[in-house]
């Protein structure tokens, strides 16, 4: 069985999150680190690995730093790692970032696709789904669990306060919850193979079957038209009540007023 999951380096936001002038985030500035989602979508590969003799191959997209959450991953156990870097892919939305991720895996074999659900910067969950339509395969997204039957995947989907049991041929892609199992750190050995090991890089002209109309910030149909690190709140209207039955009356008043109530 071959595994592809595709992993995604991010801002870790605990040291700040730093704007271009154009609202895009400024990547090179920022600390990073791999997406959790990504990382439990490892985990359950690593774990088929182990069950079915699998190859796990990781894929990001992201600057020439990106490398280093593919050097994580194979310090954590999967076998191969690409990296698909270019500066015509700058400013992908996600569609032009599922449009080169799909580019790439045309070029791998395999039976199965994890994805996170979605990543931190930007919890739009579309680029999982997004992939499998540009490769015209199935999608199960929201995995809580994944089982093997054969050919078949067998994936427990989160669901409100329940979950569905859907099954697909592969080869299909999943999208995987953060909640979906608690990733294995790094081992010493891991780090050390890490290091010596090789990481296929890839460029613009190794995407294939991809239109230059469909990459980059030119290829993005949506635009970020303002960005901000943090949402600064107002002090607010302080109210010292004469008594607990003035507080409640000024609460329902101001509930009645924004017609809350």
């Amino acid at each position: 069985m071959k595994i592809v999951v595709c992993i995604k380096q991010v801002p870790d936001t605990k040291g700040g999150v730093k704007f271009n002038p154009d609202g895009t985030l400024d990547r090179g500035a920022m600390l990073a680190i791999m997406n959790p989602d990504d990382k439990a979508g490892l985990e359950a590969a690593l774990r088929l690995k182990e069950q079915y003799d699998a190859e796990v191959t990781v894929l990001t997209m992201g600057l020439p730093k990106a490398k280093d959450v593919l050097c994580e991953a194979m310090a954590m156990g999967a076998d191969k790692g690409i990296l698909v870097t270019d500066r015509v892919l700058g400013g992908a939305d996600t569609w032009a970032t599922s449009t080169t991720v799909a580019g790439a895996l045309r070029n791998i074999d395999y039976d199965l696709i994890i994805t996170g659900r979605q990543a931190i910067d930007g919890d739009t969950a579309q680029v999982g789904p997004q992939i499998a339509e540009h490769l015209g395969i199935p999608v199960i997204s929201y995995a809580q669990d994944i089982k093997i039957d054969g050919d078949k995947v067998i994936v427990q989907r989160q669901y409100d306060d329940r979950y569905h049991v859907l099954e697909a041929k592969m080869p299909c892609l999943i999208t995987a919850l953060s909640e979906l199992n608690e990733p294995r750190y790094m081992t010493p050995g891991g780090i050390f193979d890490a290091c010596d090991a090789e990481i296929t890089t890839w460029g613009r002209a190794d995407l294939k079957d991809v239109d230059d109309s469909n990459l980059g910030a030119a290829g993005s149909p949506t635009k970020i038209a303002k960005a901000s690190d943090k949402v600064r709140k107002g002090a607010g209207e302080k109210v010292v009540p004469d008594s607990p039955e003035d507080a409640v009356n000024y609460i329902v008043g101001k509930f009645k007023e924004k017609h809350i109530i």
